[in-house]
């Protein structure tokens, strides 16, 4: 578990491919590796890591093709910027709220300018994700724990402060960049709870073009 506090940014140092997935090695000499051990969790960009090479400066860490394919990480190269975050101790501080370090979706910046010291970024989350999002609600993006200050439809609001602009990656940002969203974890279960007996049955598969074309409907 994490926060979505920010400890430093780091670099992705090398993107190596293995057997069809990736092993990624990431650098950042301002955090404290002494505390860290094998085989513990750092969440780079909101995605839960686990370490499997400590280095004098960062570490390395596999990554599925599941992973691959639902986070931006997928696009990472040489050179990208991340946000990390050790996962949390029982001395911890929760500054944020309750991340996991499982990405939900990808979302895309549609908008960003200057509010006085400020920043204002709009994000388009998938259409998927949208009842999970509320306002003044808590939202993980890239790993950094922010609060919704305009929601509509998909689209939400955030204001980002100098002090976390400056400490993360969401510097870069401009409209276009994708992100990985994780959406409070309390609105996941709550989902789930309300659906009361109905959540021991099976989903029932919607209907598709390959559903249609598989019953005869059309060729």
């Amino acid at each position: 578990m994490f926060t979505g506090i920010i400890e430093t940014i780091g670099t992705v140092s090398e993107v190596k491919t293995i057997g069809g997935d990736v092993r990624l090695t990431v650098r950042a000499p301002k955090l404290d590796w002494t505390r860290v051990r094998l085989g513990d969790s750092i969440a780079t960009n909101g995605i839960c890591l686990t370490v499997i090479e400590k280095l004098a400066d960062g570490f390395r860490a596999d990554v599925s093709r599941e992973t691959l394919s639902l986070t931006t990480l997928g696009n990472w190269k040489s050179g990208t910027q991340v946000n990390l975050e050790q996962a949390l101790t029982p001395e911890s501080r929760l500054g944020g709220h309750i991340v996991s370090g499982h990405v939900d979706g990808i979302g895309e910046v549609i908008s960003r300018h200057g509010d006085a010291r400020s920043e204002r970024l709009q994000i388009r989350a998938p259409d998927s994700l949208a009842k999970y999002i509320a306002h003044k609600g808590s939202i993980t993006v890239d790993g950094t724990s922010l609060t919704v200050n305009a929601v509509n439809g998909a689209v939400f609001d955030l204001n980002i402060v100098p002090h976390t602009l400056k400490e993360t990656v969401i510097q870069h940002y401009h409209v276009g960049t994708q992100v990985n969203l994780e959406v409070d974890v309390i609105a996941r279960y709550l989902e789930r709870l309300l659906m009361g007996d109905k959540a021991a049955q099976p989903e029932k598969p919607g209907i598709t073009p390959e559903f249609l074309a598989q019953n005869g409907f059309y060729k």
